[in-house]
């Protein structure tokens, strides 16, 4: 009834983009704040503004990775090299973490005026996945992964939650690495090979299929379906509930 392989017993989600529209918010951020500063850049060094695409650089470089190596790789597609900084840059400092910074403090501020936007069929399916008695985690490079479930209303179907915060205590790489997905399963006390990873961005994907899990299912909320099969996912979907009705 869940799309899923015999012997599945662990459910690992990514947040923003799967169960929730975020991924938007997020885009929104990182184009404010880095055309923020590039705009700023062109007009003291007298070149041409070229502004951040949402379409051709949100998923290549920044989208499901952890916020300072977002930061660096767009940067550097763009041949810009600043100092790595700190964590206790002013937001307008020119730095890899002031930048960073700024960026959460302007998704903070999009979620708290604007919300969260669920996906219904993402509800859906995780209702089913909870009356299967299968496993939950959000697997996911936010920081701000717990006020998302809180505010979304999904907190109650999520059983444990592997986010940016955990990751920076526990010492883990982001993804494309596969060591949240990976600590997630351990966790949920369940073998990777019965766990598996639900994701929208290309790292992601990337990041289940180097973990060896079970299965890995690509949602494809970006239009990319064919680049989401080359990094490794099992089956391509636009919703989640296209697992339930049988359409993937």
């Amino acid at each position: 009834m869940l799309g899923l392989p015999d012997g599945t017993r662990a459910c690992l989600f990514d947040l923003d983009g799967v169960l929730t529209d975020t991924a938007s918010v997020h885009a929104a951020a990182w184009k404010q704040m880095f055309d923020d500063f590039l705009a700023a850049r062109a007009e003291r060094d007298g070149t041409e503004f070229v502004p951040f695409d949402v379409k051709g650089d949100y998923g290549p470089y920044v989208d499901g990775k952890p916020r300072l190596d977002g930061t660096r790789e767009f940067l550097r597609s763009r041949d810009v090299d600043l100092p790595e900084g700190g964590p206790g840059d002013a937001p307008d400092a020119a730095t890899i973490h002031a930048l960073s910074t700024r960026k959460n403090e302007l998704v903070q501020e999009k979620i708290s005026t604007v919300g969260v936007e669920v996906y219904p069929g993402s509800v859906r399916y995780l209702k089913a996945v909870r009356a299967a008695g299968l496993a939950t985690a959000v697997v996911s490079s936010s920081a701000n992964a717990e006020q998302v479930l809180d505010v979304a209303g999904l907190a109650r179907y999520i059983d444990h939650r592997v986010d940016g915060v955990s990751a920076k205590q526990r010492g883990l790489p982001g993804k494309p690495a596969p060591d949240t997905f990976l600590a997630a399963a351990a966790d949920l006390g369940v073998d990777r090979a019965h766990a598996v990873v639900f994701e929208d961005a290309l790292a992601g994907v990337a990041s289940g299929k180097a973990g060896g899990f079970g299965f890995v299912v690509g949602v494809d909320r970006l239009g990319h379906a064919e680049k989401l099969r080359e990094q490794g996912a099992d089956v391509v979907v636009t919703d989640l509930a296209e697992l339930l009705d049988g359409d993937s």
